[in-house]
């Protein structure tokens, strides 16, 4: 996350920065050495089929299973080789995010409306019939990807969702990563990792057609792929590393809002943390608790280095600044902690999902438990996307229907644009109709 030079040009004088990132680059850049590795092993797995995914599999993942494939039995049993209570928390997420998916779908109708008498226009919601979700199990298994992404997709209609999710160093599974998707109605699930999972779904290497979308983050090569198969397939978004911004005033406490930053901080050494606050000595005092709460925490060695290089403080002169500068940023996260939400709330217009007041954390949101997705636009995206829904699965198909009645006004003026283009089949589909079915001229 950067600001733009315009904007800072345009607002100068009414802000001042505590904290500027070290490093003066995006977070996340296309590698042409990623670039060129994805194309060489979708090129090698288009001509080689199934052989190419197998190899990449055992010389990548180190898998040596005789299947890759799942059996509706062990995912079935996912469930049983977990904590009772880790297995509590893990229904109360699918289950909320199914009903917050199920709330989006029921607001997305099908309609129909006569624009005038005898043209009959209308749209059907019509879902999607091939998913294939990747489930990332790396150096933190993401849980609640199969919630936002399977269960989202099942939510939608969609009649078959398959997912691929990397072995473990002991060969198998991650048992909570195939459990959340046995929660969300997975259809079957494939131990296969990277580049490779993806290319196996696109292109119909596992035992089915190839699916029409594909969905879920990954590291680098998993979105370069994600990328390059767009086109011949859909895809949810491109998202980079997880980013997290915060507005914040003297009314929160800057212990909570560190440890929100560091929250999503952890997530990866490049994962961007941003405050704008309209309090000077509220955003010194947060920085000051984020370096408290650094020596103390696990994961330091990933936090420290994103706050470091990446992290920025800047103490906006009025709210109104504030706004501009954060609708600037677009964060996938944003949090607004201050003494008037409501009013923060009317007013931002870019971000990724937005979490308001003292008691609201991107957290909970990530594990499922807010039921909201946590598939967003990273990178400025949000400026012109929304994050992974319900209505992502379904195509708002359009029709027409016309009748005799209405044919004049349609037809004369078709054929009068038509002419002026010189295209004339376009013309003739309008004006034999007149002539064949005896219908008279407007004039």
């Amino acid at each position: 996350m950067r600001y733009s030079p315009a904007l800072l040009q345009s607002l100068e004088g009414s802000f001042h920065h505590l904290k500027t990132p070290l490093i003066d680059a995006p977070a996340a850049q296309r590698d042409p050495a990623v670039i060129a590795t994805v194309s060489s092993m979708l090129a090698d797995i288009q001509n080689r089929g199934i052989d190419a995914i197998l190899d990449y599999a055992r010389k990548l993942d180190n898998y040596h299973g005789t299947d890759i494939e799942l059996t509706a039995a062990h995912i079935a049993t996912s469930g049983d080789r977990l904590p009772a209570d880790l297995r509590d928390a893990m229904e109360l997420g699918s289950t909320r995010t199914q009903a917050f998916a199920a709330a989006q779908r029921s607001h997305l109708s099908d309609f129909e409306t006569e624009l005038v008498p005898g043209l009959v226009t209308g749209a059907r919601y019509v879902p999607v019939a091939r998913v294939g979700a990747y489930l990332p199990a790396g150096r933190f298994p993401l849980t609640a990807s199969a919630f936002m992404t399977v269960g989202v997709a099942k939510a939608a209609g969609v009649p078959t969702v398959i997912a691929c999710t990397p072995p473990q160093p002991n060969g198998g599974a991650n048992d909570a990563v195939v459990y959340a998707a046995y929660l969300s109605g997975v259809d079957r699930v494939f131990v296969l990792g990277g580049v490779q999972a993806l290319a196996a779904m696109a292109y119909g290497l596992l035992g089915e057609l190839p699916v029409d979308m594909l969905v879920g983050a990954g590291n680098a090569f998993v979105a370069e792929a994600k990328r390059q198969l767009f086109g011949s397939v859909a895809i949810d978004l491109l998202a980079g590393p997880s980013e997290v911004a915060v507005i914040s005033d003297e009314t929160a406490d800057p212990e909570i809002v560190a440890a929100d930053l560091l929250g999503q901080a952890e997530h990866g050494p490049n994962s961007p943390a941003a405050l704008v606050t309209t309090s000077d000595s509220h955003g010194r005092a947060v920085i000051d608790a984020v370096d408290r709460q650094l020596a103390t925490l696990a994961t330091e060695p990933i936090a420290g280095p994103a706050w470091r290089d990446y992290g920025v403080v800047t103490v906006a002169d009025n709210r109104e600044t504030a706004v501009a500068l954060m609708d600037d940023l677009a964060p996938e996260h944003l949090e607004v902690l201050t003494a008037e939400d409501d009013w923060y709330h009317d007013a931002l217009r870019n971000y990724g999902s937005l979490f308001l007041g003292h008691w609201s954390t991107v957290a909970y949101s990530d594990k499922g438990m807010a039921g909201t997705n946590h598939v967003l636009p990273t990178a400025g995206g949000a400026k012109h996307s929304a994050g992974l829904s319900v209505g992502r699965f379904l195509k708002p198909l359009t029709y027409q229907r016309v009748s005799r009645g209405a044919t004049p006004d349609l037809a004369n003026a078709v054929q009068i644009i038509s002419d002026s283009e010189g295209m004339a089949a376009h013309s003739a589909t309008a004006t034999m109709r007149l002539a064949t079915y005896g219908v008279e001229a407007a004039h």
